[in-house]
């Protein structure tokens, strides 16, 4: 059947621009218009609000540049919601800082923090309530605009209006000043996201002859020790510079060096440095531009010098909307303006980490904070694993090149060779290791692109590193996890959640040795993935925690959640669906469909006080005790097909994708967490979701766009078309892969790299007899039950 695409005419919407006191005030960020480019339909607003975590400043896809506006910088323990730095509803910039996580639930970063000053210089940055108290600047979100890879706003505190670009290892800034103010930059080495008395361990400042500015700082984070190399130039010489270090109550100075003055030192070290950079009265903008690197300052020289090239900051910004057009272009989607919005952003925010980690001549910091070579691929950190290997990283496996997904691979497994334990990254930024979270996620993400055929890394020794993230017994109870078939709670927090994860960890290992032929591997993990079965109590239906001497922990509330609890950011409302490679065994401890099904609704519709949860900043997007803003939810209703009821899955699909997800600062239910939550969006969008990476299934809900079509890293196309798609045709009637009729409820990842088409006819009353047989539902590792 031919299917053509319903063709939009749109009018662009223009960027008009005011005068008021000497700047031009840009009008607000674009909308998205039906027909106009997919980089215009992303609003990078979406998400920094509520709980997003998200930031709206400027990066390219997975570069190491995230240049974005910082409106707070509060200490660690009130500084959840400036996770990004950005907080929407915030009245003021405190500046502008090249590192940002993209919708973490913890923070760091927030490095090189800039801030344009056209006037008085003060070094504080003073208080939001007490404007004119120090270099922060009251604005107005009628004078940014965000787009994708670029970013403005006026601040009107300052005289200064700023634009903001990027590329894959150089931020750039153009900063346009109210003519006849003197123009200052300030350079703030001592704020950090996630904030503390003492954060910075050490920093150097240094303003070279040619007037580079050049400089380090090492931090004890999330990531302690961690050292990041900066070089910046401006397009105009400077009038002059003051260096200071502002550290109080210092111990011992040592002897004194060059240099009377702040004003006349061309170097500094300490723990509390500034540095101002004068430029008297200019009549053009001021172009900066900002080079790092975790290795040195002479390779974050050597990146400005390749990436950085040239003062043309408009032909920069250009080059970085090219860049987003080309990765948005791997999925053309026709849908109502909203959801072209949403589902573009999601792309967008699915696509800005793993982040580029290695300068341009190859080098790169590991996990044992040694300088190593990457040799023939491109080393990439900021892995949030517990997260993105659900789906964000299987996303990846259909809309980026095959090398990208292989460079990722070959960057987790040079991480476990240097690494001083010898394990896969668990949760890694900048090289360096955090131990945040569980299991040993990098597993599935490494099988899963194995299982689909990705090749172009050594798959001996990933699997090799596989193995021995699996085995390594100091890690998370692994130890007792290997001897007694669980993770003890008497010995380990959260242990029930840790059993289950290894489980499934487990089981992508013993697919990916079946699938090299290694027969005694495959079976060793095969038995090891069914260990979820210890901690599961088939008299109360739920995943529970047991202690060392076998006996299941009392008291036992399936609603209790806390930090070091049974479970990980869950109760055993949410976490005892969490076998997602044997959900025919979860059907058979349950006692049949029915049983399943009636639990699952139980989730759904339960009545739950969002207070009950308080506590635990990560449980959000409550619908009963399922939690959309939480990664364990995330497959939770796909498990209807499992159990012949797909229709089901279609009804709550709906609810979700109705109440978790706007195009406003506030659109995202919880921490975006580098892209899953955009993910789970996209696939979602699309009707499907890869319930188990590494089956090579993907499971069918139902789409929520009228067509789409993937541009496949292979050169083929698979097109979904949605017919009679709207509010009053919520169901799946009939499902066509190529023109036959599909009756099963998944479809294998094979079956979209052929390319074809996939096609949905929506209906008012749910289609109750299709896809119900055990025949025709998803994989699961055991048999599903017999009637």
């Amino acid at each position: 059947m031919h299917v053509k695409r319903r063709l939009f005419q749109g009018v662009r919407i223009l960027h008009i621009g005011v005068l008021l006191g000497g700047l031009l005030l840009a009008a607000p960020g674009m909308s998205a218009v039906p027909g106009s480019a997919a980089w215009e339909q992303v609003d990078p607003m979406i998400g920094t609000g509520g709980d997003g975590h998200t930031f709206p400043g400027a990066t390219v896809p997975f570069g190491m540049i995230q240049l974005s506006p910082d409106t707070a910088m509060p200490d660690f323990k009130h500084a959840y919601k400036w996770a990004a730095g950005y907080r929407y509803d915030d009245p003021t910039i405190r500046g502008f800082s090249h590192t940002h996580f993209s919708g973490s639930g913890h923070s760091d970063l927030g490095d090189v923090l800039l801030m344009p000053i056209g006037g008085k210089v003060k070094l504080d940055a003073g208080e939001a309530d007490q404007p004119g108290s120090g270099y922060r600047s009251r604005f107005s979100h009628d004078t940014e605009t965000a787009q994708a890879g670029y970013y403005a706003v006026t601040l009107p505190d300052n005289h200064v209006r700023v634009e903001l670009t990027a590329g894959k290892r150089v931020g750039w800034h153009r900063y346009t000043f109210e003519k006849g103010k003197p123009a200052h930059v300030l350079l703030d080495l001592r704020p950090s996201i996630y904030d503390y008395q003492g954060k910075v361990s050490w920093a150097r400042l240094r303003v070279r002859k040619d007037g580079t500015v050049t400089g380090m700082r090492e931090t004890r984070g999330w990531a302690p020790g961690r050292q990041l190399f900066f070089a910046i130039r401006f397009s105009h010489p400077m009038a002059s510079h003051e260096l200071m270090n502002r550290e109080q109550d210092v111990v011992y100075k040592g002897f004194k060096g060059p240099g009377e003055s702040p004003a006349d030192t061309a170097a500094v070290d300490g723990r509390a440095l500034e540095g101002v950079f004068d430029f008297g009265r200019l009549d053009q903008p001021l172009v900066v531009k900002v080079a790092i690197s975790t290795v040195s300052e002479a390779n974050a020289i050597a990146n400005l010098d390749q990436d950085g090239k040239g003062w043309n900051f408009d032909a920069r910004r250009a080059e970085a909307r090219t860049e987003w057009e080309q990765a948005l272009s791997a999925i053309d989607v026709d849908a109502p303006a909203a959801t072209r919005t949403n589902f573009y952003t999601a792309m967008y925010h699915a696509m800005i980490a793993p982040n580029l980690a290695m300068d341009v001549n190859g080098q790169y910091r590991g996990p044992d904070h040694g300088i190593h070579q990457a040799g023939e691929f491109t080393f990439y950190s900021t892995w949030s694993l517990w997260d993105v290997y659900r789906a964000q990283q299987p996303l990846m496996t259909l809309i980026q090149p095959n090398r990208r997904v292989a460079s990722f691979v070959q960057s987790l497994v040079a991480a476990q060779q240097s690494s001083p334990f010898g394990i896969l990254p668990v949760w890694a930024y900048q090289g360096l290791e955090t131990w945040c979270m569980i299991g040993y996620h990098a597993v599935p993400v490494i099988a899963d692109a194995y299982m689909k055929g990705i090749r172009g890394f050594d798959a001996k020794d990933a699997l090799k590193a596989m193995v021995a993230s699996a085995t390594y017994k100091p890690y998370g109870g692994l130890g007792w996890y290997m001897k007694l078939g669980y993770v003890p709670i008497d010995k380990v927090p959260e242990a029930a959640s840790k059993t289950v994860e290894y489980a499934f960890d487990d089981w992508t290992i013993s697919r990916m040795a079946g699938a090299m032929g290694d027969k005694a591997l495959a079976k060793r993990f095969a038995k090891r993935a069914g260990y979820w079965r210890n901690s599961f109590d088939s008299k109360t239906g739920f995943l529970r925690a047991r202690k060392s001497d076998g006996t299941f922990r009392m008291p036992f509330d399936p609603a209790a959640a806390g930090y070091g609890s049974d479970y990980t950011e869950g109760n055993a409302w949410q976490y005892s669906w969490y076998e997602p490679q044997d959900i025919g065994g979860l059907i058979a401890m349950l006692g049949g469909d029915d049983k399943l099904i009636a639990k699952l609704d139980h989730v759904f519709e339960a009545k739950v006080d969002p207070k009950e949860f308080a506590h635990v900043e990560d449980i959000s997007g409550l619908i009963g005790y399922y939690a959309h803003g939480n990664e364990p939810s995330h497959h939770i209703a796909y498990l209807y097909d499992y159990a012949g009821a797909p229709w089901k899955t279609q009804q709550r699909l709906k609810q979700i994708m109705d109440t978790q997800y706007a195009p406003t600062p506030t659109g995202l239910a919880g921490n975006d967490d580098l892209g899953q939550m955009s993910a789970w969006y996209i696939f979602t969008a699309l009707g499907f979701y890869p319930v188990a990476p590494a089956s090579n299934q993907y499971v069918i809900g139902r789409p929520f766009v009228d067509w789409a079509e993937l541009h496949l890293p292979n050169g083929k196309s698979f097109t979904i078309v949605a017919k009679h798609l709207d509010d009053a045709h919520p169901y799946v009637g009939k499902v066509l892969l190529n023109g036959k009729p599909l009756q099963r409820s998944y479809i294998e990842h094979g079956e979209i790299l052929a390319g074809g088409t996939l096609t949905f006819e929506m209906q008012a009353e749910p289609n109750t007899t299709w896809a119900t047989s055990d025949a025709v539902r998803p994989y699961s590792m055991t048999p599903y039950p017999k009637d």
